[in-house]
């Protein structure tokens, strides 16, 4: 009785040693698809264009002439406005929330960030293009470039139009916040109530406690939070779509109109075809490079965090 019963525990053990290596093959050889897949369509114009694709902003399919250097800036700098905005305005709502709220505002405001979570993306890009745009071009842009008087500076420049980097930052700064927020909330709520205690019972205030003791313990979920946010703003087309204003160029100002990488694809793909697709395939494949590049920086950077503080979360 006893053999029969490890004979059927060793069988269920191989099974599931099985399983779960199946699982794990099956991711590697999607990523290695979508990979070899760009790659192979990407062939044409990489062999039309070479490297020069990188650094080219020209995009005429009349001359079926191409460049990714406007949609990578464009992908670039939208994505480093939104995290410049979402990135500190998620860290002081998560401890707002976790430190001095009182438990009803701190639940209604929860169920508030994931409702913002929930939000499809192109909601957001239909209210940047009817609310935002307008507000943008008749108050904010005004105000940056004529009441503060910095039009002098080039990030400043040209005449306000509503839609451009800067407000593509916007849209996407505030479709990452609630992703950011609810994990570092989640993150701040891990800290053992022990240690704050014990900081409260030696005369550490509120804000010492929240720098010192909240930060520190949760700081490798904190940079998680950021990544995750990271990857959902390099990929976002929707959004984006609406308010960057959708021009292959390379421009310093951040009111000017510019594109993305997946807003390139988003906009041109339907009715692509030879070297044209090509081309967009090729943005594919940079958009995939960057996307991995992301993850495998933010890894070393969480397993260096890690090892300097000992381990934790």
């Amino acid at each position: 009785m006893k053999s029969s019963f490890k004979h059927k525990s060793s069988k269920a053990e191989a099974l599931f040693v099985k399983l779960t290596t199946g699982c794990a093959i099956i991711i590697i050889a999607l990523m290695a698809g979508f990979f070899l897949q760009l790659l192979w369509h990407s062939l044409p114009a990489l062999k039309a264009f070479g490297v020069q694709f990188l650094f080219s902003a020209a995009w005429d399919p009349v001359r079926d002439l191409y460049g990714a250097a406007g949609a990578v800036y464009g992908t670039l700098v939208t994505t480093l406005i939104a995290l410049c905005i979402a990135v500190p305005l998620s860290f002081i709502i998560a401890l707002f929330l976790v430190e001095l709220a009182p438990p009803w505002l701190a639940t209604v405001m929860g169920h508030a960030l994931d409702l913002l979570a929930a939000i499809p993306s192109i909601i957001y890009g239909m209210w940047g293009l009817f609310i935002l745009i307008p507000i943008m071009q008749n108050y904010v842009q005004p105000f940056i470039g004529s009441t503060l008087h910095l039009k002098c500076l080039p990030f400043f420049s040209g005449e306000p139009s509503g839609s451009g980097y800067l407000t593509g930052g916007l849209i996407l700064a505030l479709m990452i916040l609630p992703f950011i927020c609810a994990v570092m909330r989640d993150v701040f709520k891990m800290v053992p109530r022990v240690v704050k205690e014990a900081a409260y019972g030696i005369g550490c205030t509120t804000t010492e406690v929240s720098f010192k003791i909240t930060l520190r313990y949760g700081l490798q979920g904190m940079l998680g939070a950021v990544f995750l946010g990271l990857g959902r703003a390099v990929g976002e087309t929707m959004a984006l779509l609406y308010v960057i204003g959708n021009a292959p160029e390379v421009s310093k100002s951040l009111f000017a109109p510019g594109t993305t990488i997946a807003a390139t694809l988003a906009n041109n793909f339907a009715e692509a075809d030879g070297l044209f697709k090509s081309s967009l395939f090729e943005l594919g494949l940079i958009l995939l490079i960057i996307t991995f590049l992301i993850q495998v920086a933010a890894q070393l950077w969480l397993n260096r965090v890690r090892e300097k503080s000992g381990g934790g979360l």
